[in-house]
């Protein structure tokens, strides 16, 4: 089983919503089935099978975070050596050459990647360019728009 990279709170947040399956969802979805079935008629009866559906989903999702929990590796980035190398966990400053704009970007597992909140998978182009590079540094990021040039201004380990 290979082991896949998870921050600390990437695995909390996953905790968390495992959590909340197992504890508030799934009960609510067994009260909705067991109500539908006073129901009368299963056949026809489409709260039944919609509440069904839902709690296949739910069970489905339970699994799959249980599965990813299990082999994921936890790294705690607060614990990294401040070296000033951009590594897995940390979070990235950088300036575009080309429009002066700033973003800022934390580097995560697959599991927890997710480019509206700034955290972008250590698997894609931008985080591949970045990895082992420094503050004051710049890098080149073939992107689906076309070759973006990028000004490294501050690594952070949060």
């Amino acid at each position: 089983m290979t082991r896949v990279p998870l921050t600390r709170r990437g695995a909390e947040r996953l905790r968390e919503e495992l959590r909340r399956l197992k504890n508030e969802e799934r009960p609510r979805i067994i009260k909705a089935i067991a109500e539908a079935r006073a129901h009368g008629d299963l056949r026809e009866n489409a709260e039944y099978h919609a509440a069904k559906e839902q709690q296949s989903f739910i069970e489905g999702r339970i699994k799959e975070l249980e599965s990813k929990l299990a082999s994921a590796q936890i790294i705690d980035v607060a614990t990294l050596p401040a070296n000033g190398k951009v590594v897995f966990g940390a979070t990235v400053e950088l300036l575009d050459v080309e429009t002066d704009e700033k973003v800022t970007y934390q580097i995560v597992g697959d599991l927890e990647a997710d480019i509206k909140q700034g955290l972008i998978s250590v698997s894609s182009p931008i985080a591949r360019a970045l990895i082992g590079k420094e503050a004051g540094d710049e890098v080149e990021v073939q992107a689906p728009a076309g070759v973006r040039h990028y000004e490294i201004v501050d690594v952070r380990y949060e």
